[in-house]
């Protein structure tokens, strides 16, 4: 079972106003969260994002603080003055006060730059539970193996299986989306991150030790597609 990204009340998928400069960033979301079911539309400045939520309904919007013009901080104070719409601030400054500052302005959440697309999707998922927008599925369950992203536990057959953090995340990807091919660029960069420099020998190393755990021997569920990358299927 996969969670599907729709609003129950309008039948329409979720929506995200992702306000950010910087192009990578806004590809990076638009790509990965496109990929989960939301329709993401960008905005590269304050007064822009502004604009567009007073012509459009969003669930959600992901706001940098570091904006040309109206910093995020500004922007999120504008916007709570007048909806309660979830907003989680981006920062590449780790600093307390500008999280204790973002907090206090009315944001749900702050993710530090850089981060990957698991925990990213995982702050999303968690702020729009909160707000009831949507009911998430916080089991996945693909043939004899459970994955629970709350509790972080995985079982096969009922029997539990350790992953580090990151094998997690990677069985986590390939669960959510079964029966779909995807390049091993395409999984360093939705899993490791956007601004991760390794090679991709990275991703065949850890689904190597991930099929291992998982004692995943032919016919494989996480199956090599030669040539292309990985796909995840049960038949």
């Amino acid at each position: 079972m996969v969670e599907s990204n729709i609003d129950k009340a309008t039948e329409r998928p979720l929506r995200i106003l992702a306000v950010d400069d910087e192009p990578t960033i806004v590809e990076f979301l638009r790509v990965g969260l496109g990929y989960e079911g939301y329709q993401v539309e960008a905005a590269m400045e304050g007064r822009a994002a502004l604009d567009r939520l007073r012509q459009a309904e969003f669930d959600l919007v992901i706001l940098d603080v570091m904006l040309p013009g109206l910093d995020g901080f500004e922007i999120c104070k504008r916007i709570r003055a007048t909806s309660p719409i979830p907003i989680l601030m981006l920062t590449a400054r780790d600093e307390i006060s500008d999280r204790v500052m973002g907090l206090d302005l009315g944001a749900d959440d702050y993710l530090i730059k850089p981060f990957s697309f698991a925990e990213l999707l995982a702050r999303v998922r968690a702020i729009l539970r909160r707000r009831g927008v949507v009911t998430a599925h916080t089991v996945l369950r693909m043939a004899d193996i459970t994955l629970d992203r709350e509790a972080h536990t995985v079982e096969r057959a009922g029997n539990p299986i350790t992953l580090t953090a990151k094998e997690f995340e990677l069985l986590e990807f390939f669960m959510s989306h079964p029966r779909q091919v995807f390049r091993r660029e395409v999984i360093l960069d939705r899993v490791w991150g956007y601004d991760f420099a390794g090679d991709t020998n990275l991703v065949d190393v850890h689904i190597g030790h991930l099929r291992d755990k998982l004692g995943d021997r032919p016919p494989r569920l996480i199956r090599t597609v030669h040539g292309v990358g990985y796909v995840w299927r049960e038949d």
